[in-house]
């Protein structure tokens, strides 16, 4: 029998594929799920059990998490990065590890073949594919949903005529959870008008009464949490728990898909958004503004890059390398208050902070500078324009 691999998340689309490769087309099936912070241990534990029910050879859980944080996340977080200044790029982002993780776990069993369930009309499909042909352009990339053009009732009869016991019928929202977030999607994102309700967000306002935390960065890295260190994995995960109880983080994403249509999705995202924010604060108060107007440029191109799958191209690491050394002087505590829906970013510390009021402070008295050099540097500057207007007006 031929070693097929398969992306396996315990949906239905996914368990389709491990009755249907295992039973009607003669593949030696091992299920594999790449945990990048959405599973919990029962989780996984019921994901493995369905898995070799429905005739998997094997089932394997892989813990990408700190995986994930290293090779991404915080990239995501150096550049503050948001797609279409709204999302966090938390299942795009996901996608990318767990493709190399896939890729290194086929190469270990000797597989001939990988899986995945994706559809022919979405991101995912484009972003597990070019990973899996750049590193493994040897195994071959089955996708039997997006091959035979299936309907979600097409597999739910396949797979109740096979006498599968469980009960297919789709929740009214879809939730994809993640170290980086969490997805929603449901009727309302299908179409551009109806927000989604209260109800769909995982997390649900819990607490009101507001409370200031500090968080401290090393070199641009999350390394402390109202002044108890620990890692930047951990201390996401401490962070995401406290803002979630109020809600925060909520908003719905309209971008372009890879195919080229647009797409809609809403999400939940406390402790990302409360990083990016916090983060990029820092940043304003120890970079020049030729640094952030660099990193704006390239943070935007990479976090594109990163959407469509091309987080192999040499460019990426070319980005990484100017972000990381972006962040040598980061370092410092930024104060953020959070309150029911919504989060205020209240000011910062750090021994790198450029309002070093000895040299003047902004709308007030100047003290590194006298009121004669302060004229002179500007009537220099005007020279382009006056010169611009000029020749301009001779010539009108």
């Amino acid at each position: 029998m031929k070693k097929l691999v398969l992306a396996y998340s315990g949906g239905l689309d996914t368990s389709y594929c491990a009755h249907y490769l295992t039973h009607r087309e003669g593949f030696e099936v091992h299920a594999v799920t790449v945990n990048t912070g959405g599973f919990s241990p029962a989780e996984l534990e019921a994901i493995g059990t369905r898995a070799l029910e429905l005739g998997a050879h094997s089932y394997k859980a892989l813990d990408a998490e700190q995986s994930f944080y290293d090779k991404v996340v915080r990239y995501l977080i150096f550049g503050n990065v948001l797609r279409n200044n709204t999302y966090p790029l938390s299942v795009s982002a996901e996608r990318i590890v767990q493709a190399l993780e896939i890729v290194t776990y086929a190469r270990a069993l000797g597989a001939s073949h990988i899986a995945h369930g994706s559809t022919g009309a979405g991101n995912d499909q484009v972003r597990f594919d070019l990973i899996f042909q750049i590193m493994a352009p040897d195994i071959e990339i089955i996708t039997p949903i997006r091959d035979r053009k299936l309907s979600r009732e097409a597999e739910i009869a396949y797979l109740r005529e096979a006498g599968i016991p469980y009960a297919w019928e789709k929740a009214k929202y879809s939730i994809n959870k993640g170290l980086w977030g969490t997805s929603v999607g449901g009727e309302e994102t299908l179409g551009s008008r109806k927000p989604l309700p209260e109800q769909a967000y995982p997390s649900p306002l819990l607490r009101e009464t507001p409370q200031t935390v500090a968080l401290g960065f090393t070199r641009g890295e999350l390394t402390a949490l109202n002044g108890q260190e620990g890692s930047p994995v951990t201390l996401i995960r401490q962070l995401e728990e406290m803002a979630s109880a109020y809600a925060i983080g909520r908003d719905i994403h309209v971008g372009d898909t890879v195919i080229g249509i647009k797409g809609r999705v809403g999400f939940q995202a406390a402790a990302p958004l409360v990083i990016i924010k916090a983060h990029h604060l820092l940043e304003k108060h120890t970079l020049s503004k030729w640094q952030q107007f660099q990193k704006e440029q390239l943070s935007s191109f990479y976090g594109m890059l990163l959407h469509e799958g091309q987080y192999l191209d040499e460019v990426m690491r070319n980005i990484e390398s100017f972000l990381e050394d972006s962040q040598r002087r980061v370092t410092g505590t930024v104060f953020v208050s959070l309150h029911p829906y919504r989060f205020a970013l209240e000011g910062i510390e750090s021994p790198f902070d450029l309002m070093d009021s000895g040299f003047g402070s902004y709308g007030e008295m100047n003290t590194g500078w006298t009121a004669a050099e302060a004229k002179g540097f500007i009537k220099i500057l005007s020279n382009p324009g006056k010169i611009a207007r000029q020749i301009h007006q001779s010539h009108d």
